[in-house]
């Protein structure tokens, strides 16, 4: 039985269509890497000083992804947390803390600090 062995042209059409395939994932890659960039959720500030959130009301849109940046301006830590949410975050005195939220159907949603919860209350209202 006779064996063939293949033509270099055919070798040199086989690793060209690679090549192709390497670019267009690469370049569809890179693409979704930059639109992700370009994407990224709205950040919503939340500052808590003296025990309190302020502003102790947020207004974000429905069905949105948000980024919310918490800054504990006190000098002791405080835990943000959100049964609604279901969102726990410990945040220490003097530091920031980044929690993500949503994207959330329109309504009403309470968070409060765990170790402060009479005074740091707050809403998240999302229209």
């Amino acid at each position: 039985m006779a064996t063939t062995t293949p033509s270099p042209r055919g070798a040199n059409r086989s690793l060209a269509r690679t090549c192709r395939r390497g670019a267009i994932l690469l370049l569809l890659s890179t693409s979704a890497a930059m639109h992700a960039e370009t994407s990224a959720p709205p950040t919503v500030e939340l500052r808590l000083q003296n025990h309190l959130f302020e502003p102790s009301e947020i207004h974000i849109p429905a069905h949105t992804k948000v980024r919310l940046l918490i800054h504990n301006l006190d000098s002791t830590l405080e835990e943000f947390e959100s049964w609604d949410l279901n969102r726990k975050k410990i945040i220490f005195g003097n530091h920031s803390a980044t929690v993500f939220i949503g994207p959330l159907a329109p309504g009403t949603y309470r968070f409060f600090g765990e170790f402060n919860p009479k005074t740091a209350l707050g809403r998240l209202v999302v229209q």
